[in-house]
């Protein structure tokens, strides 16, 4: 059974995951597959110059979301509030959710940029789009589980 804080606070540790899940799994991609691997830029259809500006609003984005929902979890362990079933959940939808955004979207219909410019890139995608469903169903197991026990994985207060 749901308490009162739980109900009131159950969206905000949702969303607080999901923009931290967001926010991460886009640094990730930025700093790896941008920076450290060059094997892209946000916006491929330009020049290098261009790119790197892209690169660099991407990597803005990404970053404050990830701090905008670390300012959030912080307010939900302030109110004693945190579910951490629930949060994690939430950070794993919304890393799953971009990344396969990224991959079907960016990647295939916008095609403003490709995972890697190899011959059988299809290994690639198959691989990134995979990743991103695993951690979207993971995401959802444990929200469904944090409703089915809204209590385990709560901050419990110290005395």
């Amino acid at each position: 059974m749901e308490t009162a804080l739980t109900q009131r606070y159950s969206r905000r540790n949702l969303g607080s995951g999901f923009l931290f899940g967001l926010g991460l799994v886009g640094f990730i991609d930025e700093t790896v597959f941008h920076q450290l691997l060059h094997w892209h830029h946000f916006y491929d259809k330009s020049t290098s110059d261009i790119g790197l500006v892209s690169d660099g609003l991407f990597h803005a984005f990404s970053w404050f979301a990830t701090i905008g929902g670390l300012f959030m979890f912080a307010d939900l362990r302030r109110r004693n509030a945190l579910l951490l079933t629930r949060w994690w959940g939430g950070l794993l939808l919304g890393g799953g959710a971009f990344q396969l955004y990224d991959g079907i979207i960016q990647h295939k219909l916008m095609r403003l940029h490709q995972i890697r410019y190899v011959d059988n890139v299809m290994a690639y995608d198959i691989v990134w789009n995979a990743a991103a469903i695993a951690m979207i169903l993971a995401g959802i197991v444990l929200i469904l589980q944090s409703k089915k026990y809204p209590s385990k994985g709560s901050r419990q207060h110290e005395s």
